[in-house]
Protein backbone atom coordinates (compact mmCIF):
# COMPACT_ATOMS: atom_id res chain seq x y z
CA UNK A 1 0.00 0.00 0.00
CA UNK A 2 1.06 3.49 -0.83
CA UNK A 3 2.73 5.71 1.75
CA UNK A 4 -0.10 8.69 0.78
CA UNK A 5 -2.73 6.39 0.88
CA UNK A 6 -1.63 4.70 4.23
CA UNK A 7 -1.81 8.04 6.09
CA UNK A 8 -4.83 8.66 4.38
CA UNK A 9 -6.52 5.51 5.57
CA UNK A 10 -4.74 5.91 9.66
CA UNK A 11 -6.25 10.10 8.86
CA UNK A 12 -9.54 8.99 8.69
CA UNK A 13 -9.61 6.75 11.37
CA UNK A 14 -7.49 9.50 13.91
CA UNK A 15 -11.12 11.95 13.13
CA UNK A 16 -13.21 9.58 13.89
CA UNK A 17 -14.35 9.52 17.70
CA UNK A 18 -14.96 5.96 18.41
CA UNK A 19 -11.22 3.90 19.03
CA UNK A 20 -12.53 0.63 18.35
CA UNK A 21 -14.02 -0.61 14.46
CA UNK A 22 -15.65 -3.22 13.27
CA UNK A 23 -14.43 -4.83 9.51
CA UNK A 24 -17.90 -3.36 8.25
CA UNK A 25 -17.06 0.43 9.82
CA UNK A 26 -13.75 0.48 8.07
CA UNK A 27 -15.51 -0.81 4.80
CA UNK A 28 -17.66 2.14 4.83
CA UNK A 29 -14.50 4.95 6.36
CA UNK A 30 -12.15 4.00 3.60
CA UNK A 31 -15.01 3.51 0.81
CA UNK A 32 -13.50 0.08 0.02
CA UNK A 33 -16.23 -2.47 -1.37
CA UNK A 34 -14.05 -5.18 -2.30
CA UNK A 35 -13.67 -7.46 0.92
CA UNK A 36 -10.05 -8.95 -0.56
CA UNK A 37 -8.92 -5.07 -0.61
CA UNK A 38 -10.15 -4.13 2.78
CA UNK A 39 -8.64 -7.56 4.24
CA UNK A 40 -5.64 -6.36 2.32
CA UNK A 41 -4.99 -2.97 3.72
CA UNK A 42 -6.49 -3.92 7.39
CA UNK A 43 -3.46 -6.97 7.19
CA UNK A 44 -0.84 -4.08 6.04
CA UNK A 45 -2.02 -1.59 8.91
CA UNK A 46 -1.64 -4.20 11.15
CA UNK A 47 1.98 -5.66 10.28
CA UNK A 48 2.98 -1.85 10.42
CA UNK A 49 1.44 -1.18 14.26
CA UNK A 50 -0.78 1.53 12.40
CA UNK A 51 -4.06 -0.41 13.46
CA UNK A 52 -4.19 -3.77 16.14
CA UNK A 53 -5.85 -6.15 15.96
CA UNK A 54 -8.95 -7.13 18.86
CA UNK A 55 -10.47 -10.23 17.51
CA UNK A 56 -11.54 -11.64 13.80
CA UNK A 57 -13.63 -8.69 12.37
CA UNK A 58 -12.67 -5.80 15.20
CA UNK A 59 -10.01 -3.07 15.12
CA UNK A 60 -8.48 -0.52 17.21
CA UNK A 61 -6.31 2.45 17.13
CA UNK A 62 -4.91 1.15 20.91
CA UNK A 63 -3.10 -1.01 21.65
CA UNK A 64 -5.81 -3.74 23.38
CA UNK A 65 -4.11 -3.55 26.76
CA UNK A 66 -4.96 0.34 27.10
CA UNK A 67 -8.91 0.56 26.19
CA UNK A 68 -10.98 -0.20 28.72
CA UNK A 69 -12.86 -3.78 29.02
CA UNK A 70 -16.15 -2.46 29.43
CA UNK A 71 -15.87 -0.58 26.17
CA UNK A 72 -14.49 -3.73 24.63
CA UNK A 73 -17.56 -5.54 25.71
CA UNK A 74 -20.03 -2.80 24.12
CA UNK A 75 -18.45 -2.68 20.99
CA UNK A 76 -18.14 -6.60 20.86
CA UNK A 77 -21.63 -6.55 21.06
CA UNK A 78 -22.06 -4.65 18.00
CA UNK A 79 -25.72 -3.66 18.83
CA UNK A 80 -27.02 -1.25 21.17
CA UNK A 81 -26.12 -2.41 24.90
CA UNK A 82 -25.19 -1.02 28.20
CA UNK A 83 -23.32 -1.76 31.33
CA UNK A 84 -25.66 -2.60 34.27
CA UNK A 85 -26.65 -5.42 37.11
CA UNK A 86 -23.82 -6.92 39.05
CA UNK A 87 -21.02 -4.32 37.46
CA UNK A 88 -22.43 -1.21 38.77
CA UNK A 89 -23.97 -3.00 41.48
CA UNK A 90 -20.00 -4.17 42.21
CA UNK A 91 -18.48 -0.79 41.41
CA UNK A 92 -20.89 1.23 43.83
CA UNK A 93 -20.75 -1.28 46.69
CA UNK A 94 -24.15 -2.29 47.00
CA UNK A 95 -23.06 -5.86 46.84
CA UNK A 96 -19.66 -6.62 48.29
CA UNK A 97 -19.16 -9.43 45.27
CA UNK A 98 -16.89 -8.48 42.46
CA UNK A 99 -18.55 -8.93 39.67
CA UNK A 100 -16.08 -10.95 37.41
CA UNK A 101 -17.62 -11.03 34.06
CA UNK A 102 -18.81 -7.84 33.00
CA UNK A 103 -22.56 -7.73 32.88
CA UNK A 104 -24.24 -6.28 29.78
CA UNK A 105 -28.33 -5.40 29.03
CA UNK A 106 -28.97 -5.33 25.60
CA UNK A 107 -30.30 -7.02 22.19
CA UNK A 108 -29.81 -10.51 23.01
CA UNK A 109 -28.41 -13.06 25.47
CA UNK A 110 -25.28 -13.88 25.10
CA UNK A 111 -22.00 -15.08 27.28
CA UNK A 112 -18.79 -14.27 25.26
CA UNK A 113 -15.02 -13.84 25.74
CA UNK A 114 -12.89 -10.90 24.21
CA UNK A 115 -9.38 -10.93 25.05
CA UNK A 116 -9.58 -13.10 28.03
CA UNK A 117 -12.54 -10.35 29.61
CA UNK A 118 -15.70 -12.28 30.38
CA UNK A 119 -18.90 -10.78 29.43
CA UNK A 120 -22.57 -11.57 29.69
CA UNK A 121 -25.24 -9.91 28.56
CA UNK A 122 -28.74 -10.29 29.09
CA UNK A 123 -31.17 -9.57 26.67
CA UNK A 124 -33.49 -7.10 27.62
CA UNK A 125 -36.80 -6.28 25.46
CA UNK A 126 -36.54 -3.41 23.19
CA UNK A 127 -39.18 -1.18 24.30
CA UNK A 128 -37.35 -0.34 27.75
CA UNK A 129 -34.08 -1.20 26.82
CA UNK A 130 -34.00 1.66 24.14
CA UNK A 131 -35.44 3.79 27.02
CA UNK A 132 -32.42 6.18 28.20
CA UNK A 133 -34.02 7.39 31.42
CA UNK A 134 -31.10 6.24 33.97
CA UNK A 135 -27.88 5.49 31.27
CA UNK A 136 -24.99 7.48 31.53
CA UNK A 137 -22.37 7.73 28.86
CA UNK A 138 -18.97 8.66 29.54
CA UNK A 139 -15.68 8.31 27.72
CA UNK A 140 -17.60 6.58 25.12
CA UNK A 141 -19.15 3.54 27.45
CA UNK A 142 -22.68 3.47 28.41
CA UNK A 143 -23.35 2.67 32.04
CA UNK A 144 -26.64 2.17 33.83
CA UNK A 145 -26.84 4.60 36.83
CA UNK A 146 -26.95 3.11 40.51
CA UNK A 147 -30.72 3.33 40.28
CA UNK A 148 -31.10 2.06 36.51
CA UNK A 149 -28.91 -1.17 37.43
CA UNK A 150 -31.36 -1.81 41.15
CA UNK A 151 -34.13 -1.64 38.59
CA UNK A 152 -32.46 -3.47 36.16
CA UNK A 153 -31.51 -5.88 38.56
CA UNK A 154 -35.47 -6.63 40.00
CA UNK A 155 -36.80 -6.84 36.42
CA UNK A 156 -34.52 -9.71 35.94
CA UNK A 157 -34.86 -11.19 39.35
CA UNK A 158 -36.83 -9.23 41.54
CA UNK A 159 -35.51 -11.72 44.50
CA UNK A 160 -32.31 -10.41 44.55
CA UNK A 161 -30.53 -9.82 47.56
CA UNK A 162 -28.53 -6.08 47.89
CA UNK A 163 -26.21 -6.47 50.47
CA UNK A 164 -25.40 -2.14 51.29
CA UNK A 165 -29.43 -1.30 50.82
CA UNK A 166 -28.86 2.32 52.75
CA UNK A 167 -26.72 3.43 49.11
CA UNK A 168 -30.17 2.76 47.17
CA UNK A 169 -32.84 5.62 46.70
CA UNK A 170 -35.31 3.68 46.30
CA UNK A 171 -37.72 6.49 45.71
CA UNK A 172 -35.85 7.08 42.56
CA UNK A 173 -35.58 3.45 41.86
CA UNK A 174 -39.42 3.55 41.74
CA UNK A 175 -39.55 5.57 39.47
CA UNK A 176 -37.69 4.84 36.94
CA UNK A 177 -39.40 1.50 37.31
CA UNK A 178 -42.86 3.14 36.40
CA UNK A 179 -41.01 5.65 33.87
CA UNK A 180 -39.26 2.22 31.74
CA UNK A 181 -41.13 -0.87 33.00
CA UNK A 182 -44.47 0.65 33.27
CA UNK A 183 -44.60 -0.70 36.86
CA UNK A 184 -43.83 -0.34 40.71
Amino acid sequence: MPRKERADKIAILARQKEIIFHTQDLMVLWVIYNKNTLYTAVKRLIQRGSIYRIQKGMYSVLPVKEIDPWLLGIKAMHGFCYVSTESILSKTGVVNQLSLPVTLVGEKSLKFKVVGHDFICRKLNDKFLHHTAGIIEMNGIRQASLERAVADMLYFNSKFHFDNKKLINFRKVNELRKKIYDFA
